[in-house]
């Protein structure tokens, strides 16, 4: 098997090239520097020379606010890029990953998002990444939609990262406490995605981290798991306006994992736990 994946500079495509490579799978990992998304003809000639049995299409336009401002930008990328992906995919008959987002659903009420639930985002972000899935869906067969969400891990920025440089001149901070979802660490994520790849069990899933938590809970366990004295207060998210709504219910139902047989990935807190130790061996 060979495999190519994409977004190499981020978060989940750095732990995801070292899971495969662990693997001893041969693996292949491009950024923005090798092709653009929105640039069929060379995405086309580096994928097509590379000639992979497998893509885990981790790259995105990821900047939620500014996508707002810049919709037919993250339209392009996200929608379209994706749309570019899945065609070289079909004609090289390789398998496609597709990683998508709790953003695609309307992020209402308090139960778990099951994967074919009420798809209506509420920002630009969310549009462009179902549009995406909608791409994929229609040119493939041989795909996984995979959805994540409050992503952490080694290779770049994110809320425990930012939560902890803030701790180390910050008696006390405010976290909003009624966004409510499962955050989701790479180097977990990336096990059952060589997993996947490694199957024919197509379709789209839910994989997060278990458990559910707001932010004020995570940034609360990240302190304490850390040795911090910050205290964290919780607080509504009209306390933090931002460009783009944010969905209040993340909850993503994992079932589908179960019925597929995947392994569902550890507890957040267990994740928190090696996440920083993962940090403490970097420094």
């Amino acid at each position: 098997m060979k495999v190519l994946v994409t977004g190499v500079t981020g978060q989940l495509g750095h732990d995801c090239v070292a899971e495969f490579a662990k693997r001893g799978v041969k693996v292949k990992g491009v950024s923005s520097k090798d092709f653009s998304l929105t640039d069929y003809a060379k995405a086309r000639e580096v994928i097509t020379a590379y000639s992979p049995d497998v893509v885990v299409h981790c790259a995105a336009w990821t900047a939620v606010d500014r996508a707002e401002d810049e919709k037919d930008a993250c339209e392009a990328v996200n929608a379209g890029g994706t749309r570019n992906i899945a065609e070289i995919c079909r004609d090289l008959d390789a398998k496609l990953i597709y990683i998508s987002t709790d953003y695609v659903f309307p992020g209402t009420g308090t139960e778990p998002w099951m994967p074919n639930g009420e798809k209506a985002p509420c920002n630009a972000y969310g549009a462009s990444k179902l549009h995406g899935e909608e791409a994929v869906q229609e040119l493939l067969t041989k795909y996984f939609i995979v959805r994540i969400s409050w992503v952490f891990g080694i290779n770049g920025k994110n809320f425990i990262r930012t939560m902890l440089k803030l701790s180390e001149n910050h008696d006390r901070l405010t976290v909003v406490d009624d966004q409510v979802g499962s955050p989701t660490y790479t180097k977990d994520l990336a096990v059952l995605l060589a997993d996947m790849a490694a199957s024919t069990k197509y379709g789209v899933y839910h994989a997060t981290n278990e458990g559910y938590c707001s932010w004020a809970e995570l940034a609360a366990e990240t302190f304490r798991q850390a040795g911090k004295a910050t205290v964290v207060e919780p607080v509504p998210s009209s306390a933090y306006p931002t460009k783009a709504v944010r969905p209040k219910n993340s909850r993503m139902s994992k079932a589908c994992l179960d019925a597929a047989g995947f392994h569902r990935l550890p507890a957040w807190q267990d994740a928190v736990d090696r996440y920083l130790q993962e940090l403490a061996g970097t420094k």
